[in-house]
């Protein structure tokens, strides 16, 4: 059997909604209910990978694992690797997911999505879309598009391109990338070892570094994007989408 593990990165340093990890929804940090969600997909060990004490404490207050890393990190995918070797020097876990520590809402059926490409033979990293059903995300840059080729396997992509443009052109579905990750153990340690490329510079997205390398990426489509909070206006609507422990 195949063994996964599921890092989350988690720092304090965002600018537009600050101390982000640690924003209070119904009583708990809002990390905690990201790796409770982890947890309910029940896909392998779930470690939240941090820089800082009170993200570590919030996790191991709540009865999860979480491990220090460095502060000097410019990426989650360089914390989680990390991450990785510290907890995991053996190398027992083959395929690693970066989940993003901003997904408090998070269906857990999207991180079993996300890991699905890699049971199977081909890709080195999947990761998830969603068909854009809203006009303007679809000229929207924040709106990351997926350009990809259809699979045998139903509801399945191979990923061409990754873009903020809109693309691509012509009638039929575009796709709304959604940012969760899941490395075959091997890709991840390539991936970091590799400089940032002239695409990932141009488009400021990381996975095309992963495509100019020659690495394949499969995406699963699924039904619906997880909010991800960035801003207090996210939060609220993360605490109305919440329900409150009785």
């Amino acid at each position: 059997m195949t063994r996964s593990i599921i890092l989350i990165p988690a720092r304090l340093k965002a600018t537009r909604l600050p101390d982000k990890p640690l924003a209070d929804i119904h009583g708990e940090a809002m990390i905690v209910h990201v790796w409770r969600r982890a947890m309910a997909a029940e896909s392998g060990r779930v470690v939240v990978a941090t820089d800082s004490e009170p993200i570590l404490t919030a996790i191991r207050s709540a009865g999860g694992e979480a491990v220090m890393t460095r502060p000097d990190h410019v990426s989650g995918s360089d914390r989680i690797y990390e991450a990785l070797n510290r907890i995991d020097p053996e190398g027992e876990a083959e395929i690693v997911v970066n989940l993003q520590g901003d997904l408090p809402t998070l269906d857990p059926a999207l991180v079993r999505a996300c890991i699905a490409p890699l049971k199977e033979r081909g890709p080195d990293i999947a990761t998830l879309t969603a068909e854009i059903t809203n006009e303007e995300e679809r000229h929207n840059p924040n709106v990351v598009k997926v350009v990809g080729s259809a699979l045998p396997t139903p509801r399945r992509l191979r990923a061409l391109y990754f873009t903020r443009a809109t693309a691509p052109h012509g009638d039929g579905p575009l796709y709304h990338h959604i940012g969760i990750y899941a490395y075959r153990r091997a890709a991840l340690e390539r991936f970091v070892a590799l400089k940032p490329s002239p695409l990932e510079l141009r488009e400021k997205l990381e996975q095309l570094r992963a495509l100019e390398d020659g690495m394949r990426i499969d995406v699963s489509i699924v039904d619906t994007v997880p909010l991800g909070v960035d801003t207090p206006a996210d939060l609220d609507r993360a605490r109305q989408l919440i329900k409150p422990k009785s």
